[in-house]
Protein backbone atom coordinates (compact mmCIF):
# COMPACT_ATOMS: atom_id res chain seq x y z
CA UNK A 1 0.00 0.00 0.00
CA UNK A 2 1.69 3.51 -0.64
CA UNK A 3 2.18 5.74 1.46
CA UNK A 4 3.42 8.98 -0.37
CA UNK A 5 2.15 10.88 -4.00
CA UNK A 6 4.81 12.73 -5.70
CA UNK A 7 2.60 14.89 -7.89
CA UNK A 8 4.32 17.01 -10.28
CA UNK A 9 2.03 20.01 -11.13
CA UNK A 10 4.20 21.20 -13.88
CA UNK A 11 8.40 20.59 -14.88
CA UNK A 12 8.00 24.20 -15.50
CA UNK A 13 10.26 26.52 -13.35
CA UNK A 14 11.38 30.07 -12.73
CA UNK A 15 14.51 29.12 -11.42
CA UNK A 16 17.41 27.60 -13.10
CA UNK A 17 19.38 25.60 -10.24
CA UNK A 18 22.57 24.20 -11.32
CA UNK A 19 22.28 20.68 -9.48
CA UNK A 20 18.45 20.53 -11.07
CA UNK A 21 17.59 20.02 -15.04
CA UNK A 22 13.85 20.08 -14.87
CA UNK A 23 13.49 23.92 -15.74
CA UNK A 24 14.53 22.55 -19.37
CA UNK A 25 11.48 20.62 -19.94
CA UNK A 26 8.64 21.34 -21.35
CA UNK A 27 5.58 20.96 -19.75
CA UNK A 28 1.85 21.27 -19.32
CA UNK A 29 0.02 22.05 -16.19
CA UNK A 30 -2.03 19.55 -14.48
CA UNK A 31 -5.79 19.60 -14.93
CA UNK A 32 -7.95 20.67 -11.69
CA UNK A 33 -10.45 17.64 -12.69
CA UNK A 34 -7.70 14.98 -13.00
CA UNK A 35 -6.23 15.75 -9.99
CA UNK A 36 -9.66 15.75 -8.05
CA UNK A 37 -10.56 12.32 -9.61
CA UNK A 38 -6.44 10.97 -9.01
CA UNK A 39 -6.86 12.08 -5.18
CA UNK A 40 -9.95 10.24 -4.77
CA UNK A 41 -7.86 7.46 -6.04
CA UNK A 42 -4.88 7.65 -4.33
CA UNK A 43 -7.56 8.12 -0.75
CA UNK A 44 -8.81 4.37 -1.73
CA UNK A 45 -5.28 2.88 -2.09
CA UNK A 46 -4.35 4.65 1.79
CA UNK A 47 -1.93 7.26 0.51
CA UNK A 48 -1.47 9.51 3.41
CA UNK A 49 0.97 12.52 2.22
CA UNK A 50 0.83 14.61 -1.28
CA UNK A 51 3.56 16.04 -2.16
CA UNK A 52 2.47 18.57 -4.63
CA UNK A 53 6.28 19.26 -6.66
CA UNK A 54 7.51 20.72 -9.88
CA UNK A 55 9.32 22.60 -11.09
CA UNK A 56 8.04 25.33 -9.37
CA UNK A 57 4.83 24.38 -7.85
CA UNK A 58 3.26 28.01 -7.18
CA UNK A 59 3.56 28.70 -11.25
CA UNK A 60 -0.03 26.83 -11.15
CA UNK A 61 -2.97 29.04 -10.67
CA UNK A 62 -5.31 26.44 -8.92
CA UNK A 63 -2.48 25.07 -6.79
CA UNK A 64 -5.01 26.99 -3.79
CA UNK A 65 -8.07 25.38 -4.91
CA UNK A 66 -6.23 21.98 -5.50
CA UNK A 67 -4.47 21.93 -1.68
CA UNK A 68 -7.95 22.87 -0.54
CA UNK A 69 -9.14 19.51 -1.83
CA UNK A 70 -6.37 17.55 -0.74
CA UNK A 71 -6.67 18.95 2.77
CA UNK A 72 -10.54 18.21 2.90
CA UNK A 73 -9.78 14.82 2.19
CA UNK A 74 -7.49 14.09 4.65
CA UNK A 75 -3.92 14.16 2.90
CA UNK A 76 -0.86 16.03 4.81
CA UNK A 77 0.54 17.86 1.94
CA UNK A 78 3.77 19.39 1.38
CA UNK A 79 4.82 22.11 -1.01
CA UNK A 80 8.99 22.79 -1.98
CA UNK A 81 9.42 26.69 -3.11
CA UNK A 82 11.78 29.08 -4.07
CA UNK A 83 9.83 31.45 -2.38
CA UNK A 84 10.16 34.12 -5.29
CA UNK A 85 5.96 33.91 -5.61
CA UNK A 86 5.28 33.14 -2.46
CA UNK A 87 4.56 36.86 -0.61
CA UNK A 88 2.47 37.14 -3.49
CA UNK A 89 0.05 34.03 -2.89
CA UNK A 90 0.52 33.30 0.91
CA UNK A 91 -2.55 34.28 1.74
CA UNK A 92 -4.50 32.00 -0.46
CA UNK A 93 -2.30 29.04 0.57
CA UNK A 94 -2.14 29.88 4.34
CA UNK A 95 -3.42 26.66 6.35
CA UNK A 96 -3.28 24.51 3.33
CA UNK A 97 0.10 23.20 3.40
CA UNK A 98 1.37 21.14 6.05
CA UNK A 99 5.39 21.13 5.49
CA UNK A 100 5.79 23.92 4.05
CA UNK A 101 9.47 24.12 2.91
CA UNK A 102 11.85 27.14 1.43
CA UNK A 103 14.56 26.00 -0.46
CA UNK A 104 18.41 28.00 0.03
CA UNK A 105 21.66 27.07 -1.40
CA UNK A 106 23.73 28.90 0.69
CA UNK A 107 23.67 31.22 3.68
CA UNK A 108 25.14 34.14 1.23
CA UNK A 109 23.12 36.06 -1.11
CA UNK A 110 25.25 35.96 -3.86
CA UNK A 111 26.40 33.01 -4.08
CA UNK A 112 22.53 31.75 -3.66
CA UNK A 113 21.24 33.78 -6.15
CA UNK A 114 23.83 32.36 -8.40
CA UNK A 115 22.95 28.78 -7.69
CA UNK A 116 19.66 29.65 -8.28
CA UNK A 117 20.44 31.31 -11.53
CA UNK A 118 17.61 33.91 -10.56
CA UNK A 119 17.62 36.45 -7.58
CA UNK A 120 15.58 35.14 -4.79
CA UNK A 121 17.58 35.07 -1.72
CA UNK A 122 15.71 38.34 -0.62
CA UNK A 123 12.68 36.37 -1.02
CA UNK A 124 13.20 33.96 1.00
CA UNK A 125 13.73 36.52 3.92
CA UNK A 126 10.80 38.50 2.63
CA UNK A 127 8.52 34.74 2.69
CA UNK A 128 9.85 34.00 6.27
CA UNK A 129 8.15 37.61 7.45
CA UNK A 130 4.78 36.39 5.51
CA UNK A 131 4.54 33.81 6.49
CA UNK A 132 5.24 33.86 10.42
CA UNK A 133 2.42 37.04 10.42
CA UNK A 134 0.23 34.57 8.94
CA UNK A 135 1.16 31.44 11.37
CA UNK A 136 2.95 29.17 9.59
CA UNK A 137 5.90 27.36 9.95
CA UNK A 138 7.68 27.03 7.07
CA UNK A 139 11.03 24.92 7.00
CA UNK A 140 14.12 25.98 5.54
CA UNK A 141 15.32 22.94 3.15
CA UNK A 142 19.40 23.48 2.29
CA UNK A 143 20.49 21.46 -0.01
CA UNK A 144 23.83 20.31 1.00
CA UNK A 145 26.99 19.96 -1.33
CA UNK A 146 30.48 20.03 -0.77
CA UNK A 147 30.69 23.67 -1.28
CA UNK A 148 28.38 24.68 0.98
CA UNK A 149 28.03 22.36 4.05
CA UNK A 150 30.58 24.70 6.60
CA UNK A 151 27.91 27.26 5.86
CA UNK A 152 25.48 25.29 7.90
CA UNK A 153 26.48 27.73 11.30
CA UNK A 154 25.36 30.49 9.42
CA UNK A 155 22.16 29.82 8.01
CA UNK A 156 21.27 28.17 11.87
CA UNK A 157 22.02 31.47 13.91
CA UNK A 158 20.61 33.79 11.02
CA UNK A 159 17.68 31.52 9.76
CA UNK A 160 16.62 28.86 11.46
CA UNK A 161 17.03 29.61 15.39
CA UNK A 162 16.00 33.25 14.75
CA UNK A 163 12.56 32.19 13.83
CA UNK A 164 12.02 28.94 15.43
CA UNK A 165 11.82 27.26 12.24
CA UNK A 166 12.97 23.92 10.96
CA UNK A 167 16.47 23.37 8.86
CA UNK A 168 15.87 20.71 7.17
CA UNK A 169 19.45 19.37 5.61
CA UNK A 170 19.39 17.85 2.25
CA UNK A 171 21.97 15.80 0.72
CA UNK A 172 22.65 16.39 -2.67
CA UNK A 173 22.15 13.26 -4.77
CA UNK A 174 25.32 13.17 -6.74
CA UNK A 175 28.09 12.89 -4.51
CA UNK A 176 30.08 10.17 -6.75
CA UNK A 177 30.14 12.34 -9.28
CA UNK A 178 31.17 16.04 -8.03
CA UNK A 179 33.12 15.11 -4.57
CA UNK A 180 36.68 13.58 -3.94
CA UNK A 181 35.74 10.62 -1.17
CA UNK A 182 37.33 12.99 1.15
CA UNK A 183 35.10 15.46 0.32
CA UNK A 184 32.52 13.58 0.84
CA UNK A 185 33.69 11.54 4.00
CA UNK A 186 34.22 15.13 5.59
CA UNK A 187 31.14 16.12 4.81
CA UNK A 188 29.08 13.13 5.82
CA UNK A 189 30.81 13.73 9.45
CA UNK A 190 30.41 17.19 9.43
CA UNK A 191 26.27 17.07 8.80
CA UNK A 192 25.53 14.01 11.12
CA UNK A 193 27.09 16.23 13.80
CA UNK A 194 25.12 19.18 12.88
CA UNK A 195 22.36 17.31 12.62
CA UNK A 196 21.92 16.80 16.38
CA UNK A 197 21.32 20.43 17.03
CA UNK A 198 17.47 21.61 18.18
CA UNK A 199 15.58 22.50 15.20
CA UNK A 200 17.81 20.82 12.90
CA UNK A 201 16.76 17.58 10.91
CA UNK A 202 18.53 14.93 8.52
CA UNK A 203 18.03 11.50 8.09
CA UNK A 204 20.64 10.18 8.97
CA UNK A 205 20.03 6.66 6.97
CA UNK A 206 20.81 9.04 3.83
CA UNK A 207 24.78 8.94 5.16
CA UNK A 208 24.79 5.15 5.95
CA UNK A 209 22.71 4.47 2.71
CA UNK A 210 26.28 6.57 0.72
CA UNK A 211 28.30 4.66 2.91
CA UNK A 212 27.39 1.55 2.23
CA UNK A 213 27.59 2.71 -1.67
CA UNK A 214 23.64 3.35 -2.29
CA UNK A 215 21.18 1.21 -3.43
CA UNK A 216 22.59 -2.44 -4.44
CA UNK A 217 20.35 -4.83 -6.96
CA UNK A 218 21.63 -7.61 -5.78
CA UNK A 219 19.62 -6.89 -1.94
CA UNK A 220 17.73 -3.69 -2.75
CA UNK A 221 16.29 -1.39 -0.07
CA UNK A 222 14.16 0.87 -2.50
CA UNK A 223 10.60 0.71 -2.15
CA UNK A 224 10.27 3.52 -5.16
CA UNK A 225 7.18 1.58 -6.35
CA UNK A 226 5.19 0.10 -3.68
CA UNK A 227 5.30 2.81 -1.21
CA UNK A 228 5.30 6.09 -3.79
CA UNK A 229 3.13 7.08 -6.50
CA UNK A 230 4.83 9.23 -8.82
CA UNK A 231 2.06 11.46 -11.32
CA UNK A 232 3.30 13.55 -14.76
CA UNK A 233 1.48 16.72 -15.30
CA UNK A 234 0.56 14.81 -18.52
CA UNK A 235 -1.72 12.34 -15.78
CA UNK A 236 0.51 9.47 -16.34
CA UNK A 237 1.93 7.70 -13.63
CA UNK A 238 5.80 7.31 -14.07
CA UNK A 239 7.83 4.11 -12.96
CA UNK A 240 9.49 3.25 -11.30
CA UNK A 241 10.27 6.47 -10.17
CA UNK A 242 10.46 10.09 -11.79
CA UNK A 243 14.34 10.09 -11.75
CA UNK A 244 14.48 6.85 -13.94
CA UNK A 245 11.02 7.23 -15.44
CA UNK A 246 11.53 4.57 -18.20
CA UNK A 247 8.04 4.14 -18.04
CA UNK A 248 4.93 6.30 -18.47
CA UNK A 249 1.37 4.88 -18.19
CA UNK A 250 -1.17 6.96 -18.91
CA UNK A 251 -4.01 7.51 -16.01
CA UNK A 252 -6.80 8.14 -18.15
CA UNK A 253 -9.38 8.38 -14.78
CA UNK A 254 -8.01 4.87 -13.52
CA UNK A 255 -5.26 5.34 -11.28
CA UNK A 256 -6.53 3.13 -8.76
CA UNK A 257 -7.36 0.04 -11.53
CA UNK A 258 -3.67 0.48 -12.65
CA UNK A 259 -2.40 0.45 -9.33
CA UNK A 260 -4.43 -3.00 -8.65
CA UNK A 261 -3.12 -4.22 -12.44
CA UNK A 262 -0.55 -7.07 -12.88
CA UNK A 263 1.53 -5.42 -14.44
CA UNK A 264 2.31 -3.42 -11.69
CA UNK A 265 3.09 -6.11 -9.69
CA UNK A 266 5.84 -6.91 -11.68
CA UNK A 267 7.04 -3.48 -11.46
CA UNK A 268 7.45 -4.27 -7.62
CA UNK A 269 8.89 -7.03 -8.03
CA UNK A 270 11.61 -5.23 -9.91
CA UNK A 271 12.04 -2.26 -7.65
CA UNK A 272 15.87 -1.52 -6.94
CA UNK A 273 16.91 -4.48 -9.12
CA UNK A 274 17.23 -2.40 -12.64
CA UNK A 275 20.78 -1.66 -13.91
CA UNK A 276 20.14 1.94 -13.32
CA UNK A 277 19.10 1.34 -9.72
CA UNK A 278 22.53 0.19 -8.83
CA UNK A 279 24.03 2.73 -6.34
CA UNK A 280 20.95 4.88 -6.36
CA UNK A 281 20.73 7.29 -3.66
CA UNK A 282 17.70 9.89 -4.12
CA UNK A 283 15.84 10.91 -1.08
CA UNK A 284 13.24 11.36 -1.58
CA UNK A 285 12.46 7.72 -2.44
CA UNK A 286 14.53 6.34 0.04
CA UNK A 287 12.70 8.59 3.01
CA UNK A 288 9.23 6.47 2.62
CA UNK A 289 11.63 3.34 1.59
CA UNK A 290 13.03 3.42 5.05
CA UNK A 291 9.95 4.75 7.09
CA UNK A 292 7.97 1.73 6.33
CA UNK A 293 10.49 -1.18 6.02
CA UNK A 294 12.47 -2.50 8.60
CA UNK A 295 15.61 -2.64 8.08
CA UNK A 296 18.98 -1.34 9.70
CA UNK A 297 18.11 1.51 7.95
CA UNK A 298 14.79 1.97 9.44
CA UNK A 299 16.84 1.79 12.67
CA UNK A 300 18.71 4.42 11.66
CA UNK A 301 16.18 7.19 10.24
CA UNK A 302 14.38 6.55 13.39
CA UNK A 303 15.55 8.69 16.11
CA UNK A 304 15.90 11.64 13.33
CA UNK A 305 12.50 11.00 12.23
CA UNK A 306 11.51 10.94 16.34
CA UNK A 307 13.72 14.41 16.98
CA UNK A 308 11.28 15.92 13.73
CA UNK A 309 8.17 15.00 15.16
CA UNK A 310 8.58 16.30 19.21
CA UNK A 311 10.48 19.53 17.31
CA UNK A 312 7.83 20.08 14.65
CA UNK A 313 4.43 18.32 14.96
CA UNK A 314 3.77 19.83 18.47
CA UNK A 315 5.65 22.91 18.90
CA UNK A 316 3.93 24.23 15.11
CA UNK A 317 0.71 22.28 15.84
CA UNK A 318 0.96 20.19 12.25
CA UNK A 319 -0.58 16.97 14.73
CA UNK A 320 -3.52 19.15 15.56
CA UNK A 321 -3.67 20.36 11.78
CA UNK A 322 -3.56 16.70 10.35
CA UNK A 323 -6.09 15.58 13.03
CA UNK A 324 -9.19 18.62 12.17
CA UNK A 325 -7.61 17.58 8.37
CA UNK A 326 -9.14 14.22 9.17
CA UNK A 327 -12.13 15.22 10.98
CA UNK A 328 -13.64 17.19 8.31
CA UNK A 329 -12.97 14.56 5.66
CA UNK A 330 -15.16 12.38 7.77
CA UNK A 331 -17.97 14.47 8.44
CA UNK A 332 -18.06 16.69 4.88
CA UNK A 333 -16.54 13.89 2.16
CA UNK A 334 -17.31 15.76 -0.39
CA UNK A 335 -15.42 18.01 -2.18
CA UNK A 336 -16.44 21.48 -3.05
CA UNK A 337 -18.77 22.19 -6.17
CA UNK A 338 -16.61 23.61 -9.07
CA UNK A 339 -16.55 24.01 -12.48
CA UNK A 340 -14.58 20.84 -13.59
CA UNK A 341 -13.25 22.25 -17.19
CA UNK A 342 -11.33 25.42 -15.76
CA UNK A 343 -8.32 25.25 -17.35
CA UNK A 344 -4.49 24.85 -16.01
CA UNK A 345 -2.37 27.65 -16.77
CA UNK A 346 0.98 29.74 -15.13
CA UNK A 347 -0.14 32.08 -12.88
Amino acid sequence: MPILCNYYLTYRCNAECGFCDIWQKPSPFVKLDDVERNLHDLKRLGVKFIDFTGGEPLLHRDLPEILTIAKRMGFVTSITTNTLLYPKYAKALAGKIDLLHFSLDSAYKDKHDQSRGVRCFDKILESIDVAKSLGEYPDIIFTVQASNYEELPVVYETLSRPNNLMLILNPIFQYGTFFTAEQTEAMYEYVLNFSKKKLVYMNAAFIALRRDGGNRKSKPVCKAVSEVVVISPSNEMILPCYHAGYKKQPIENNLYDLRKSPFLKEEIKMEGRHDFCEGCTVNCYFEPSFATHFSKYFWIALPSKTRYIYHKLFPQRLLWRYIKGRLHYAFHPSSPKRNLHSASAPI
